[in-house]
């Protein structure tokens, strides 16, 4: 079974709110933080719900979910008050993640800052030993997250990682979180040779380090180094890419999260694409929508070709004019899918949908026909 989902809220009931919300989007997997990813306010574990929550996940065949450890952790900080306060917070998220059962928490390896990567480096991995010996009654690894080279955050190629991993003392319990949009935009073709960007993994640090996938698609070209996701279909990599990688028969057991964006015109009315994402990667649009909704899509399909538009062509068009052109991109700063959205809605392709609904068919638009065929 492909365990796969997004993340998802933990606030409000806890875990039995996480299960609920996954369920909502077709879930088989979900990522949730213990409480919010940038301060260290966190309600007793007491009070989420745990094992209420676990049943639910059980009723919903969900059998694995992901934690994934706040932005404030910053094991690469020179700072000892930053440093110190990354390894004895971290220390209590991995101990929250136990009281859970889950077995991974992602972590952002850390930032030098105003060293060097030599640096940061060493004192990450100066931390990750300190963490994993006080919290040695748990059983959780820490997935070190590939990042996508912005800034001075260290992680950003396969080489660093291993470097970070091969000076930590029974390194068993170091595992990696793979992005898809953080190796892209770091410079590796998940696009073009996926095939051989595993190739080169197994080389550098082996498959079986792999404990969780990260699925977003990049704003950006490959080697970019800006980390901005996008919907699955909606960006640079595409849907065919991500969809071989979530079926890679090297990855099937390991769950995928989705951390893509919420679209909507007005921030306020925002709405998450992880149900047909998910629909779309599982290959149960049918059941999951219906079969109006493949008679939706062929309609936009339709309307596309009418107007000698390819939604895939136009799209990295779009996104190549917003990155180069900063005219154009001042007088037009709509991303691709707002401008299909706008294009459609204009022309009254599906008049009784909701700005959600439209939104949602033109991910499946995104994915190509021959996803439309295998609805």
């Amino acid at each position: 079974m492909l365990k796969i989902g997004s993340h998802v809220s933990f606030s409000d009931k806890g875990l039995v709110s996480a299960a609920n919300e996954a369920n909502g989007y077709g879930s088989t997997s979900f990522m949730i933080y213990t409480g919010a990813p940038q301060n260290t306010r966190r309600k007793p574990m007491e009070t989420m719900n745990i094992e209420e929550g676990l049943k639910l996940m059980e009723q919903n065949g969900v059998p694995e979910i992901v934690v994934h450890a706040p932005y404030i952790v910053n094991l690469g900080s020179y700072k000892d008050h930053t440093y110190e306060l990354g390894v004895s917070f971290l220390q209590e998220e991995i101990r929250r993640t136990h009281a859970i059962g889950t077995k991974q928490i992602v972590l952002h390896p850390g930032a030098f800052t105003d060293k060097d990567v030599e640096y940061g480096i060493e004192r990450i991995a100066a931390g990750l030993t300190e963490v994993l010996n006080g919290v040695q009654e748990t059983d959780v690894n820490i997935a070190l997250e590939t990042m996508a080279g912005k800034g001075t955050e260290v992680g950003r190629s396969f080489e660093e990682l291993a470097r970070i991993i091969e000076k930590v003392p029974n390194n068993e319990r170091l595992s990696v979180c793979m992005d898809t949009c953080h190796i892209h935009d770091a410079g590796y073709d998940v696009a073009g040779d996926f095939d051989g960007v595993l190739e080169q993994f197994d080389r550098i640090l082996g498959l079986d380090r792999i404990g969780v996938m990260h699925i977003n698609d990049s704003k950006n070209p490959v080697g970019a180094k800006k980390d901005r996701h996008t919907p699955i279909g909606a960006g640079w990599i595409g849907f065919d890419a991500i969809n071989k990688v979530v079926n890679h028969s090297s990855l099937q057991h390991l769950p995928f999260i989705l951390e893509t964006p919420w679209i909507g015109k007005d921030v306020k009315t925002q709405r998450p694409m992880y149900e047909i994402e998910i629909a779309l990667l599982r290959g149960n649009v049918r059941e999951r929508f219906g079969t109006g909704f493949a008679e939706d899509v062929e309609k936009l399909h339709k309307f596309f070709a009418s107007q000698d538009i390819d939604p895939r062509s136009f799209t990295l068009d779009i996104w190549s004019v917003l990155k180069n052109d900063a005219k154009a991109k001042k007088a037009d700063p709509r991303e691709p899918l707002e401008r299909l959205y706008d294009l459609a809605l204009e022309a009254a392709v599906l008049p009784n949908a909701s700005e959600e609904d439209l939104n949602k068919r033109l991910i499946a638009v995104l994915a190509g026909k021959d996803a439309l065929a295998s609805f």
